[in-house]
């Protein structure tokens, strides 16, 4: 069985390095990524199971 839930938290434990890491002058790229983040922490929390 596949484990979103494991997937989920690496690719987003990434994402949210990569933020960090990237320059000030990254801000359009920067954006895109925190707000993709964004919108699958709220797909995520909103379907996962209780």
């Amino acid at each position: 069985m596949v484990d979103y839930q494991k997937m989920y938290y690496i690719l987003c434990r990434a994402v949210d390095e990569a933020l960090d890491a990237l320059p000030p002058q990254a801000a359009e790229a920067r954006q895109i990524l925190q707000q993709a983040l964004e919108q699958a922490e709220e797909k995520y929390i909103d379907t996962a199971e209780e």
